[in-house]
């Protein structure tokens, strides 16, 4: 049976960047309920990361995730100066020094992967929505999150991926290919937007119409609660769900307000602003 849900995990090493005759390395770990990242920076600069699903145990998807950003590199876990560990399952990283919150390293994370202009940063995880205003450090000035459904998250989406029968790599080109929006099925709830959609798809809507209906419904949400806490420009997207143009392309029109262009994986965030945080830590305490 086809799992359509299924995510390509990742990897990525700099070339250009070289450990061994660093002064500070660090490192980030972000253990979310769908997936993992692991970041190591050199001397602050980006030198590799993985990206994985996270399993059911967190300490061994934090350690997988970190064993694969060393993985073919000759740098071992026991040469990192320091880690910090952050998300849902922070506590949970074995080989991290510190925690910290996602909320924090989301905004420096996302202060170094689009510059210091960024003010607010909208994070679509796969439990909750965070909208974080921040400065140009990328230090948090305000914030607001919605936790209490899987509708507008990256487990809602692979939900849906699975009812739909298209691989969530696809939804969101495919939801754009409708003449005219469909209204948006429920909002409020993922086992009701499921619903809506099964009974559309029983009706004879063709896949991409139902798709643009739950884009459009995952899209809503997410505005109610920036327009709550009001976007400032220049506008960030984090997460995995920036990947999803359908979502992203809604997003703006709703708020006329175009999302800056990704220039590195957008679920690297949370890691990237934790090993940030690991490598001040580290030169502050003098490893």
């Amino acid at each position: 049976m086809a799992e359509f849900w299924k995510w390509r995990e990742s990897r990525w090493v700099s070339q250009e960047v070289h450990w061994k005759d660093a002064r500070v390395i660090s490192a980030g770990v972000d253990v979310g309920s769908v997936s993992t990242q692991a970041v190591i920076l050199i001397d602050g600069l980006l030198y590799s990361y993985s990206n994985i699903r996270t399993g059911s145990s967190s300490p061994e998807s934090a350690t997988k995730a970190m064993n694969l950003a060393l993985e073919g590199t000759g740098l071992s876990l026991e040469k990192i100066h320091y880690t910090v560990g952050t998300g849902y399952g922070r506590v949970n990283v074995p080989f991290a020094q510190r925690t910290i919150t996602e909320i924090a390293c989301h905004a420096k994370g996302a202060n170094f992967m689009y510059g210091p202009t960024v003010r607010t940063v909208l994070d679509m995880g796969g439990q909750d929505c965070k909208v974080i205003r921040c400065d140009e450090n990328g230090k948090v000035l305000s914030f607001l999150m919605n936790d209490k459904c899987a509708a507008g998250t990256g487990r809602g989406l692979e939900v849906f991926a699975d009812l739909v029968g298209v691989n969530i790599e696809e939804m969101g080109e495919l939801s754009l290919r409708v003449e005219e929006e469909p209204p948006p099925v429920s909002s409020t709830c993922v086992v009701f937007a499921k619903s809506e959609a099964s009974s559309l798809l029983r009706r004879g809507w063709p896949k991409e119409r139902v798709l643009a209906a739950y884009c459009a419904a995952m899209a809503k949400r997410v505005v109610v609660l920036l327009e709550r806490l009001g976007v400032e420009e220049d506008f960030a997207i984090t997460g995995g769900i920036a990947k999803n143009a359908g979502i992203v392309r809604r997003i703006e029109n709703h708020l006329g307000v175009k999302a800056l262009e990704p220039k590195m994986d957008t679920q690297i965030a949370g890691a990237l602003g934790a090993a940030l945080f690991a490598a001040s830590l580290a030169q502050r305490e003098g490893k």
